[in-house]
């Protein structure tokens, strides 16, 4: 039998109170979120989702998922060898989300349009691509569209040179609740175990798709949802949707 302060009871408890906060405390946010996700694809936008490490956890849960909306694309520094042309061996680099310039050239391979929103993702909210990633596109006019802890974000140093941090830079902030750390069972002596911030940003990314689509249909407009390649018909039927942003999407095998 495991401790009771670190057990699987005791993280699905304390889990689950804090999914039960959010689905009430972030009502407004997921409303503003929902209406910059709702805009951009009225506007024949497309969703540009960027994370890094685990972050990209919730980008998948953004761009291309069964369930989730059509016009969504994910960014990713291994675009810089999938599209850009860089030797694979570039990857191996575990500092290369700091080095600047690099959220410039994933942007350039992208080639978003003026309407595209970006939702970032980044626990800490402060490495230097994500606030580069940030910075870039409000430049380019873009709305943004972020998920981050704020408890995590106002406790560490800025690591752009600018100072700024993904929260300074957004249109609409969801605040996935997780703790500096991310960890939630504390551990005797010292340390933590047991991250929450996957179970807490699926939560409020979902809440804001499924809003969004709300909106969509009060407004007598049919959301364009992928169906489960997995079900009849539904690749097929995939595919026709995607046809109205041929180029603008990208789909490869992950």
């Amino acid at each position: 039998m495991s401790d009771e302060s670190v057990s699987a009871r005791r993280f699905a408890r304390e889990s689950k109170a804090v999914l039960d906060r959010l689905t009430e405390s972030a009502r407004d946010e997921v409303a503003r979120a929902a209406g910059l996700i709702a805009d951009c694809v009225r506007a024949d936008g497309v969703i540009q989702a960027f994370g890094t490490g685990h972050s990209q956890a919730m980008v998948l849960e953004v761009a291309g998922r069964a369930g989730g909306l059509v016009p969504t694309n994910r960014l990713s520094i291994a675009d810089l060898v999938l599209y850009g042309g860089d030797a694979p061996s570039v990857l191996d680099d575990p500092l290369l989300e700091r080095e600047p310039g690099v959220a410039a050239r994933l942007y350039d391979l992208a080639a978003p349009h003026t309407q595209d929103l970006f939702v970032i993702i980044s626990n800490s909210g402060v490495n230097n691509v994500i606030v580069e990633m940030a910075l870039h596109a409000k430049e380019q006019g873009h709305k943004i569209l972020a998920l981050t802890s704020l408890a995590h974000t106002r406790a560490v140093p800025a690591g752009h040179a600018s100072g700024k941090k993904l929260a300074d830079l957004a249109d609409v902030v969801l605040d996935n609740a997780a703790p500096p750390g991310d960890a939630l069972l504390e551990l005797p002596g010292g340390g933590a175990v047991c991250a929450l911030s996957t179970l807490t940003g699926v939560l409020l990314v979902q809440m804001a798709v499924a809003e969004a689509s709300g909106l969509l249909l009060a407004a007598g407009e049919r959301p364009p949802v992928y169906v489960s390649a997995n079900v009849p018909g539904g690749f097929e039927g995939n595919l026709e949707l995607e046809k109205r942003y041929a180029g603008r999407i990208r789909r490869t095998a992950s």
